[in-house]
């Protein structure tokens, strides 16, 4: 068993520094590794917030203590810069007011939680009596501002008042200390933000040697070279430039590569000029126009007062000339609107140039080129360096010009073969410690290297870019620290679990907690700290990972806050053991991810940990089922959980969840891992209703669900997302008016279980559901059950039911099995404006109606069409007209003699088990349905 626990070193200073630092990493350690285990989270927006919510609770002006408290937090957060000068002396106490100023927060958070939990079961209580079959949607706003009497919180507000006393004492404290510590240029220090950790590259010309980059040197070159007619699509036809970008990680070796083509291009002459600029973070517009003339003339730009002057000057230079442009190190916020106007103004003089003109950009998103006008294709991602291109890059900075001995050397190599492998692929580190053990060729010195964990120190790049991210969306990166290395995320998960956990921050108040997530992790995608993973996963859309460096520091900045546990199963005789168990985790840990279920290892340590936000159990062991008296020890002894996922098999095909999980007033997102051989049924208490906050449920794969206490489910009124749930009588299901994810209804005539519950359902996404107001879902699947013998008033019914499910216009697929109505709907016959209008694939099962749909005027968009086991004469009219359908497939339609004209779209046809008269004609040459399938490129009758 091994436990990972996030302790560990980060530094914001620049490789020089970083170097200096690791002549002594033991020195190091001790500098500045406590310190940066809080920067993570300690920001002035976070706790601000936080006193916002808690002084309109207390009904307290929060305004003039916010103005008091704002500059000394951002003091905290500005000394971490600098924490490395600080005496010794005062390092502990330091440390303990940053644990009390954590542990603070962490409580008023709680507090607000039980708050609104109040609020919530208040607002419940009001409506627990509806006057109709669905109730009208609970009034969110009148729930949140309506202040509680203290008899109705208990002793929350005053517990609430308690805690923020102590985060003001905390800081009030803190910065006290930092007086007392008379930090050198602490003043300073304080008003600049930090530096670039690997310095501006400022000049168009490559390193000395540049290792593993010519293939994609050729690559862009060969795009920059690309005539004017094939340059990128979406550029205007009167503009001489297109722009072509690279995108990757700090480090990643993007200036390099750029560097490299400009070199290239200089000696090819392609191009008349070639310009290189580096653009900073907060660049001037004025500062890039003198850089890009003084790169066009090789002569230093007179001063000008005037922007108009310099713009009028530069396109004087470039007018008529054929140029590449390098824009390197461009930072891009997709909220900062000025941001993106600068951008756009960097380009307009330059469009005066000779056509075919090129703008190469570097940046660490890819929404800085897009922003930029790159089309998709031409932004590139930073390849990965072979492992052994990588190993021959560390071993030059290392032992270029080394002199030693040959038997020293051959001994320095196989070091350095050991240290590259823990480098893990980044070219700025390979440099900053290839350099740093240049310095000092001993093999002794390089065998401590190789063994002490200093080389953390050479993460200052990505430090710095993490810097950069919004604080709530460092906590979301932060949180991906708890997940094993090279695990692959789910982007649709894991903005569920950043949403529960309350990680969602917005201005905009009418703004969902899960798309502003979306928001969180797009930008964390742009910025290549998520990276989608499509060599194992190349059919499975929306799967990550964290590359295995940046996994490094999110370890660092969660800092004890997360931990996991990776463990496993070892055969000790006839018995199956836990490796470990022996370690204790951190007992101010918040988030655990424990890859291998042992109930020892949670009743015994998991258990004691009553500040517990998060518990993920990945799997179990069918050998080791799931006890009741573990999750019992679970709901009774951790009361603040947010996130749940346990196994929820217990190798009895049956798992029964105590009623102490009501205890649970925190819970937002329950999941129970399940096999489809493992758990025939999950039994649900009645106390689970009582979990106001819960917005996701997910049963796995269960066979059956027992719950019978559905009337009352609609107290989940945060739910969001019910996933994977068999088939089971949820009467009023409309109330839960914030569901998105519910994967299958059953409509029924009883009271609350009619087709009316969807009425109010308007945040129904994805793959399921019915009418046209739910403009988020992509898939419709309807089915009724089988009866070929189904009464008149059966049809009647199924008739008007399918009326009134009009899908939305946006629909892309749709499915409907054994449909026995009298007739189909006006929507599908194209007698009214309603329906989808952009239907790509349309599949009818076992459906038993006189004559199909008219298809030519319900989907014209249609692409794919599948009919198996309906019972028509004919197949529908006018399917001639189905213009873009490239497939279609006929199986087990017995009644139909003939085929209709078919449309010369047409790419694929199948036809199998139906009437072998209709068979034997398409396959009969000169037979007018084997002339209909002529056009036909690839046709498939009867498998023949």
């Amino acid at each position: 068993m091994w436990i990972h626990s996030h302790i560990g070193i980060l530094s914001s200073k620049s490789p020089h520094d970083l170097r200096l630092l690791m002549a002594d990493p033991v020195s190091a350690a001790v500098a500045v590794g406590w310190a940066m285990k809080v920067a993570g989270w300690v920001a002035s927006p976070i706790i601000s917030e936080l006193y916002k919510k808690a002084s309109s609770v207390l009904n307290l002006d929060a305004s003039g203590k916010l103005k008091e408290l704002e500059p000394k937090i951002l003091l905290l957060q500005r000394v971490m810069e600098i924490v490395e000068e600080s005496p010794y002396s005062y390092r502990p106490r330091l440390e303990q007011l940053f644990t009390d100023l954590k542990s603070a927060f962490y409580q008023a958070e709680d507090i607000l939680d039980d708050v609104e939990y109040y609020r919530l079961e208040k607002q419940i209580q009001q409506d627990d009596c509806p006057k109709s079959e669905v109730a009208a949607p609970p009034r969110n706003k009148d729930r949140v501002n309506k202040p509680l009497r203290q008899k109705e919180c208990g002793m929350s507000k005053t517990e609430l008042k308690q805690s923020l006393e102590k985060i003001e004492k905390v800081i009030d404290d803190a910065c006290g200390l930092l007086e007392q510590m008379n930090l050198p240029n602490k003043s300073n220090a304080i008003l600049t933000k930090p530096a670039n950790s690997r310095g501006a590259v400022t000049t168009a010309r490559p390193p000395s040697v540049v290792i593993g980059r010519d293939k994609d040197c050729d690559n862009i070159v060969a795009m920059l070279h690309d005539k004017e007619e094939d340059a990128q699509p979406d550029t205007d036809s009167a503009q001489c430039y297109s722009i072509i970008g690279i995108h990757g990680i700090g480090g990643s070796g993007k200036s390099t590569l750029s560097q490299l083509v400009c070199a290239r291009e200089e000696k090819d002459g392609h191009f008349n000029l070639v310009m290189w600029v580096h653009i900073s973070q907060d660049f001037n517009v004025d500062t890039v126009f003198r850089q890009m003339s003084e790169a066009a003339t090789r002569t230093p730009c007179r001063q000008f007062n005037n922007l108009d002057t310099l713009q009028t000057n530069l396109e004087k230079e470039l007018h008529g000339k054929r140029f590449l442009l390098v824009l390197d190190d461009v930072w891009y916020n997709n909220r900062d609107v000025r941001q993106y106007e600068k951008l756009q103004q960097i380009l307009s003089p330059l469009n005066v140039g000779e056509a075919g003109s090129k703008i190469l950009v570097t940046s660490r998103t890819k929404d800085a080129l897009i922003a930029l006008g790159a089309a998709e294709q031409r932004c590139i991602p930073m390849s990965v360096l072979d492992e052994d291109v990588f190993l021959k890059l560390f071993k030059h900075y290392a032992l270029h010009d080394v002199c030693v001995a040959a038997d020293d050397r051959i001994i320095l190599e196989d070091i350095a073969t050991q240290v590259a492998k823990k480098l893990k692929g980044s070219p700025l580190v390979a440099k900053i410690v290839g350099g740093q053990l240049r310095m000092r060729p001993n093999a002794d010195y390089w065998r401590s290297s190789q063994d002490v964990n200093h080389l953390d120190d050479t993460m200052g790049a990505l430090w710095w870019c993490y810097q950069h991210l919004d604080e709530q969306i460092r906590r979301c990166f932060a949180y991906c620290s708890i997940f094993p290395r090279r695990r692959h995320l789910e982007r649709d998960k894991l903005v569920k679990l950043w949403a529960a956990e309350g990680f969602a921050r917005s201005s905009n108040e009418g703004m969902d907690s899960e798309d502003i997530c979306q928001g969180y992790f797009d930008e964390l995608v742009s910025a290549s700290f998520l990276q989608p993973e499509v060599k194992k996963y190349s059919g499975k859309k929306g799967t990550y990972i964290v590359h295995d460096l940046l996994l490094d520091l999110a370890d660092k900045v969660a800092g004890s806050d997360c931990f996991r546990i990776e463990n496993q199963w070892k055969q000790v005789g006839d018995s199956l053991i836990m490796e470990g168990c022996e370690e204790d985790v951190p007992p101010d840990v918040r988030h655990v991810f424990v890859q291998t279920y042992c109930s020892e290892l949670i009743i015994e340590k998991i258990c004691k940990l009553e500040n517990l936000r998060t518990l993920i159990i990945d799997s179990g062991e069918r050998r080791k089922p799931v006890e009741e008296k573990v999750l019992k020890s679970l709901f009774v002894r951790i009361r603040k959980l947010r996130v749940l996922i346990i196994p929820g098999y217990n190798g009895q095909g049956a798992l029964s969840v105590p009623k102490s999980i009501g205890q649970l007033r925190h819970l937002r997102y329950l999941a129970f891992l399940t096999r489809y051989d493992t758990c025939d049924r999950l039994v649900l208490p009645g106390t689970l209703t009582k979990l106001y906050h819960m917005q996701v449920l997910d049963f796995g794969s269960i066979g059956a669900l027992v719950f019978n206490s559905c009337e009352d489910v609609f107290g989940l009124i945060n739910l969001r997302h019910i996933i994977q749930m068999p088939c089971v009588k949820i009467p009023s299901i409309g109330r839960l008016t914030l569901l998105r994810t519910m994967e299958t209804l059953k409509v029924r005539r009883e009271k609350g279980c009619g087709l009316k519950q969807l009425s109010n359902l308007n945040q129904l996404r994805g793959e399921l559901t019915n009418l046209a107001d739910k403009e988020g879902l992509r898939t419709l699947e309807l089915k009724w059950k089988y009866n070929w013998r189904a009464e008149l008033k059966e049809k009647e019914d199924q008739t008007e039911v399918l009326e009134g499910l009009c899908p939305p216009k946006h629909l892309e697929s749709l499915a409907i099995h054994c449909y026995h109505g009298l007739r189909y709907p006006s929507w599908m016959m194209g007698k009214h404006n309603g329906g989808p209008k952009y239907l790509n694939k349309l599949s009818l099962y076992s459906c038993s109606t006189e004559l199909g749909p008219e298809l030519g005027g319900f989907c014209p968009h249609l692409r794919s069409l599948y009919m198996y086991g309906c019972s028509w004469d004919t197949l529908p009219d006018r399917m001639e007209n189905l213009m873009s359908l490239k497939d279609l497939e006929i199986s087990y339609c017995p009644n139909i003699r003939s085929l209709p004209a078919l449309p010369r779209s047409l790419e694929h046809f199948r036809l199998n088990g139906c009437n072998e008269m209709l068979m034997s004609s398409c396959r009969a040459v000169g037979d007018p349905n084997w002339e209909k399938l002529q056009h036909v490129p690839t046709a498939n009758v009867g498998g023949k």
